[in-house]
């Protein structure tokens, strides 16, 4: 069933009602669909290392990359606290001739490739589990769900789903294209491989590739290709334990409602309790998935433990 496009509200309740996880894992609970990442998942995601060949799924977290300012993002500012000229002058105060260099990085953690905590989105003043937002993330960081909850635990199978190369021409999707629960079957049909209880998915649009070629433009907020609202039962119904794409909002944007924003994450983070990733580099592994025609592997992904933060950057590296 469609939704209204005039109806978010309505939609976003349907939807929220429908795919609830609330309650499934007790009222403690932290952690969401990666409860369903358990230690045989991670056994079966070991298993998949048949080269040893390894792929960093990170953009580069630099000055040039695709921040713009939109709720005072930014791109990582790198500084450097000493360097081989301090060493090289002798101003460093260490004897017998002992030099070195160090670094800071200011960034917010949502600026390049990361992971949305759970206590990232709210719906109608309710987090993930139905607690009160105002008493989980305060000025002091989210006392309750904070990503260091999730530092040893979002490691098994990963399963690429290249919809960019399946349904897409040439290898991308236009921005504004919409995935369906029905591209995305169909592109795990061409890839022969299966998508289910715990596993690690990610979603090739191709649009980092295009943005590559021609220019951030506005990636970071602007018009994309992404997840349908429609996927939500999906999202559910599968049982997966982490989704993330290579594009800056997850879902398709524009997103389908009149006088809408992120209508999908307020109910997948809220309700669903699914760790969702953005921004990350697909590019090289699907090259090497259309070489062998193996789409799933090994992959680690684990958030800085920041306490209390509410998304994480990541080095994601998936091993095949």
């Amino acid at each position: 069933m469609t939704p209204d496009r005039d109806d978010p509200e309505g939609a976003i309740a349907a939807a929220a009602k429908e795919c609830s996880n609330w309650g499934r894992w007790g009222a403690d609970d932290v952690l969401g669909t990666l409860n369903f990442l358990d230690a045989a998942k991670r056994r079966e995601g070991a298993a998949l290392v048949r080269r040893g060949v390894s792929f960093s799924l990170a953009q580069s977290f630099g000055m040039d990359g695709p921040q713009k300012g939109w709720r005072r993002r930014t791109n990582p500012v790198h500084t450097m606290l000493d360097t081989g000229t301090d060493a090289a002058l002798g101003t460093q105060g260490f004897p017998h001739g002992f030099g070195g260099a160090d670094d800071v990085i200011a960034m917010p953690l949502q600026c390049s490739t990361q992971w949305d905590g759970l206590g990232h989105i709210f719906d109608h003043g309710r987090a993930w589990n139905g607690r009160a937002a105002e008493r989980v993330v305060t000025s002091d960081g989210d006392l309750v769900t904070g990503v260091e909850h999730m530092a040893a635990r979002v490691a098994g199978r990963g399963v690429l789903l290249d919809v960019g190369r399946v349904i897409g021409g040439g290898g991308e999707l236009p921005d504004g294209f919409a995935i369906t629960e029905e591209h995305l079957t169909a592109t795990a049909e061409a890839h022969g491989v299966r998508v289910g209880r715990g596993d690690i998915v990610t979603v090739r649009t191709g649009q980092l590739a295009r943005v590559r070629r021609d220019g951030w433009g506005d990636y970071a907020g602007g018009p994309a290709p992404g997840l349908s609202f429609t996927t939500a039962g999906w999202l559910h119904r599968t049982e997966i334990a982490a989704i993330a794409t290579d594009t800056w909002g997850f879902e398709v944007r524009p997103n389908e409602f009149a006088h809408a924003f992120q209508p999908l994450h307020q109910v997948a983070i809220p309700h669903i309790g699914l760790l969702i990733g953005e921004m990350w580099d697909l590019e090289e592994l699907a090259e090497d998935c259309a070489a062998d025609g193996v789409y799933d592997f090994w992959l680690t992904a684990a958030p800085l433990p920041v306490t209390g933060a509410v998304g994480s950057p990541v080095n994601p590296v998936a091993v095949k």
